[in-house]
């Protein structure tokens, strides 16, 4: 018989987030995986990205530091569990500063029409603040990635 939780585990909190790009799916995953391209997008604001190294294969580790408009420096990392090339990719997300606090993200990206539905998944946060914190984070990411697909 399969383990089961416990009727009374406490649920991580997560969030889903979906965005139409004009973007074939293509270049919607380069936008993910590409170094070069990652820098002109990722963060939530108009910070500058310093250092992306990616390694896309299963078990293929990525790394990303960016500071955010405040001043603050941040970097994050992971390893990478599923990758299906132009169609989905899977990561764990963790900050250098709480290593302890390990969660996962899914990119799933569905051709439409002449554009993309791309839907980000992440999931088994620690708490609701910091869910919270991320969809601030992944929606300001999520805008820039729109603005520089189009242009």
């Amino acid at each position: 018989m399969a383990a089961q939780p416990a009727a009374n585990a406490p649920v991580k909190p997560s969030l889903t987030l979906k965005r139409r790009l004009n973007a074939r799916p293509e270049r919607v995953y380069a936008a993910w995986t590409d170094p070069t391209q990652l820098v002109k997008w990722f963060g939530p604001d108009s910070g500058a990205v310093t250092k992306v190294v990616t390694d896309v294969r299963v078990g293929g580790r990525y790394e990303i530091v960016f500071h955010t408009e405040d001043g603050e420096q941040h970097n994050v990392s992971g390893v990478y569990r599923e990758v299906e090339k132009n169609a989905k990719l899977q990561f764990t997300w963790r900050w250098i500063t709480m290593p302890e606090r390990e969660s996962l993200v899914t990119i799933t990206i569905k051709p439409e029409g002449e554009g993309s539905i791309l839907t980000l998944h992440h999931e088994r946060f620690f708490d609701e603040e910091a869910r919270d914190r991320h969809e601030m984070g992944w929606t300001g990411c999520l805008d820039k990635l729109e603005r520089t697909l189009a242009a």
